[in-house]
């Protein structure tokens, strides 16, 4: 097929507007005009892409297939604008890295700071996103590396295990669970928790968790970072369930007790994920095998 990026865009708002008037209005191209592309591009394909009546347009099951693919195809072409840009105005290399909140916010700092020393030319983009997501992302060439946490399916790509933990119950001293040797989500599912902010990956799973528990989570605040939330805690706000590793980071001269969970999923074996047999660039290799050097935090 031959099409350019305005025929994708324009089917993308076409899809989105489910009306070509608009999404030709959009796109700033004469209604005729935008016909005209969208008959063409079904002409290319052989088969209808949308579903024509009177009050506007919808997708067609193939219709549906190429709007994914078109996305995608639109995505990946910003991407390349943008690597082309950083090399224009001097940058050497760039690497894109997809992990979960506990990766972004308590590992790879520390990692990055060494990575910056060594490598003065790359650039990062550091995204935050939900550990089920990664994968697919990094299938679809949207990230160079990911790294998650947790049971999740790594679909076709190569991963690597190069951490384990587990999460904890972050309690005051004085509280009444802080004499247990380990307790179950449904042991403290009814307490007041302090959670981290709704977007955050680790936030969204123990809401999704409690929600399996018929018991949603009785969250008194949320903050955003790890040491707020212990600060909060010891405050008297409530109890909280963070990563082992990174509360004991964050909890010392606090009168807190970690207690840890005990419940199968409460084991976050990490992985870095990157698609099998692409060879990465030596700056994104130096990034995994630095990864894979750091202390594992199992019990």
């Amino acid at each position: 097929m031959q099409f350019d990026l305005t025929d994708l865009r324009l089917f993308i708002r076409t899809a989105e507007e489910s009306n070509l008037t608009r999404a030709a209005n959009r796109q700033f191209m004469s209604v005729p005009a935008a016909s005209a592309r969208m008959k063409s591009l079904e002409e290319q394909a052989g088969i209808a892409l949308l579903y024509r009546a009177a009050r506007g347009v919808s997708l067609t099951p193939a219709g549906m297939a190429f709007l994914h693919h078109a996305r995608h195809l639109l995505r990946q072409a910003e991407l390349l604008q943008a690597d082309l840009a950083e090399y224009s105005q001097g940058t050497r290399g760039h690497a894109r890295i997809f992990a979960n909140t506990t990766t972004v916010t308590d590992i790879l700092p520390e990692v990055l700071a060494e990575f910056f020393a060594a490598f003065p030319g790359v650039s990062i983009d550091l995204q935050e996103k939900h550990s089920a997501e990664i994968p697919t992302a990094v299938s679809d060439g949207l990230a160079e590396i990911g790294i998650i946490a947790g049971r999740i399916d790594t679909l076709a790509l190569k991963a690597i295990h190069f951490s384990t933990d587990r999460l904890v119950l972050v309690v005051p001293n004085a509280h009444p669970l802080a004499a247990q040797s380990g307790v179950t989500f449904a042991d403290v599912i009814k307490e007041n928790f302090v959670g981290l902010y709704r977007a955050s990956t680790l936030q969204s799973f123990l809401d999704q968790m409690a929600e399996s528990y018929g018991y949603p989570l009785k969250l008194r605040i949320q903050v955003f970072s790890f040491e707020a939330v212990c600060r909060m805690v010891c405050a008297g706000a409530g109890v909280a369930i963070l990563p082992g590793s990174s509360a004991r980071r964050h909890v010392a001269n606090m009168p807190l007790t970690l207690v840890n969970m005990v419940d199968a999923w409460s084991e976050r074996k990490r992985h870095i994920v990157v698609r099998d047999g692409v060879a990465l660039p030596e700056h994104s290799r130096w990034i995994v095998q630095r990864l894979c050097a750091l202390p594992d935090y199992s019990d």
